[in-house]
C-alpha cells in the first residue's frame, strides 16, 4: 500500500506499507500471510476473482487489534496516517472527518478487494506529462488524484476518496479551451476580481454548449431532410476547422512555456502556505463538492494553475479553498494502458464502483 505523505506536505515522498505477503513453495503450492496490524505476519487468503482483479482475507484478525481497544488503535492510526495526535487537531469538523475516516477504513481491514488500475496514456499535445499526484484537500488531508488529458479537456480521477467525495469521482475537469488572463498581481489579491473573471468564462462556457446544442439539432434536422438525395461533398470547411485548432494549440503550449507572477487572492484558505509563486497559465474548471456520503453533488466553477512540469492547483471558488497538487515519482511496473480504449474503460468501471 503506497500512502501519501503527512498533510501538508504534497512534495515529500510517498510511504509503503506491505499488507500481505506470499511464500511460493514446491509443486506450486503457496501459503498467504496478512502484515496488516502491529502482531507481526500471520495467516491469510488470496482469492482471484475474475481478471485484474483479486480479493485477500484475514484468518486472524486478532493480530489486527490492540490491548488498549478501538482508541489505542485510533491514536496508532492517526499517528501513523497523519504525524500528529489528536491532541493537534483543534478543529472540531476536522476532528469529526477524520474519525469518520478511521471508522470506514478500519471496517474493512480484515477482506480487501484489489483491482487493476492503469496510468494514463500520453501525447505530445498534452500540457504537462499526465500520471498521479498527491493533493491537499483541506481537512480530508492528502489524497491521490489521476490526471489524463481527453482532447480539449483534462480530467483529474480521485484514486482515494474521503466522506464526501468517493475514489472514482472526477474531482476536478479542466477546461484548455478556455484559457485565463490574471489580472496583475495587485489586482488577483482581490477574490473578487477573479471571481467576476472566472464567472464571466462560466458564461461563456454555458452560451457555447447551448449554441453547440442548437446547431447538433440543425445538423440533425437537415440529415433528415438530406436522407433522400444524393450526398454532395463538402469543401475546405473541414481543413479550415482543423487548422484553426491546431493554431489555438500551438497559442496554447506557447502561453504554458512562459512564466507569471502568482499569488492567492486573500480570503482563500490554502493547506499548504509554501505554493510556487509563478505559474506558467491558468484555465477554467470545475470542481465536484458534495456533503457528507456523496449526497447533492455539484460541479462548482474553479481556476486550475499549472505551475510547472510536476505540480498544478486549483482554486475552489465556491469553497473558496485552494488545493496544492505535486507529482508522484514512483516507479510503477505494468501499469500502462495495453490501449487508450482500454484506460478510458477503466476510467468509467472505477467511477461506477463508486457510484
Amino acid at each position: 500500500m503506497y500512502l501519501p505523505p503527512h498533510d501538508p506536505h504534497v512534495d515529500d515522498p510517498m510511504r509503503f506499507k506491505p499488507l500481505f505477503r506470499i511464500h511460493l513453495m514446491e509443486r506450486k503450492c503457496a501459503t498467504v500471510e496478512c502484515m496488516y496490524g502491529h502482531k507481526g505476519p500471520h495467516n491469510g487468503h488470496i482469492q482471484i476473482v475474475k481478471k485484474d482483479e483479486f480479493s485477500t482475507k484475514c484468518n486472524q484478525t486478532d493480530h489486527h487489534r490492540m490491548s488498549g481497544g478501538r482508541q489505542e488503535e485510533f491514536r496508532t492510526w492517526l499517528r501513523e496516517e497523519w504525524g500528529r495526535t489528536l491532541e493537534d487537531i483543534f478543529h472540531e469538523h476536522m476532528q469529526e472527518l477524520i474519525l469518520m475516516k478511521f471508522i470506514y477504513t478500519s471496517q474493512y481491514d480484515n477482506c480487501l478487494t484489489y483491482r487493476r488500475i492503469y496510468l494514463p496514456p500520453s501525447s505530445p499535445q498534452d500540457l504537462i506529462q499526465p500520471g498521479l499526484f498527491k493533493g491537499t484537500y483541506g481537512s480530508h488531508g492528502l489524497e491521490i488524484v489521476m490526471l489524463s488529458f481527453h482532447g480539449n479537456k483534462a480530467k483529474g480521477t480521485k484514486i482515494t476518496g474521503d466522506p464526501n467525495i468517493p475514489a472514482g469521482q472526477q474531482t476536478v475537469e479542466i477546461d484548455l479551451a478556455h484559457p485565463l488572463q490574471l489580472p496583475d498581481i495587485e489586482n488577483l489579491r482581490d477574490f473578487s476580481e477573479l471571481s467576476r473573471i472566472v464567472l464571466e468564462v462560466q458564461e461563456q462556457v454555458r452560451r457555447e454548449e447551448q449554441e453547440r446544442e442548437q446547431q447538433q439539432q440543425q445538423q440533425e434536422e437537415h440529415s433528415q431532410q438530406a436522407a433522400s438525395q444524393p450526398a454532395s461533398p463538402l469543401g475546405g470547411e473541414g481543413a479550415e476547422g482543423e487548422e484553426t485548432a491546431a493554431g489555438a494549440e500551438g497559442t496554447t503550449q506557447d502561453k504554458a512555456s512562459a512564466s507569471q507572477p502568482f499569488v492567492l487572492p486573500m480570503g482563500v484558505i490554502s493547506r499548504n502556505e509554501d505554493y510556487p509563486r509563478t505559474c506558467r497559465i491558468c484555465f477554467y474548471g470545475t470542481g465536484l463538492i458534495a456533503g457528507h456520503g456523496f449526497t447533492s453533488p455539484e460541479r462548482t466553477p474553479g481556476v486550475f494553475v499549472l505551475f510547472d512540469d510536476d505540480r498544478f492547483g486549483f482554486i475552489w471558488l465556491e469553497l473558496k479553498s485552494f488545493s496544492l497538487y505535486s507529482r508522484i515519482k514512483v516507479s510503477f511496473q505494468n501499469a500502462q494502458a495495453p490501449s487508450r480504449e482500454a484506460f478510458d474503460e477503466m476510467l468509467k468501471n472505477i467511477q461506477s464502483l463508486a457510484t
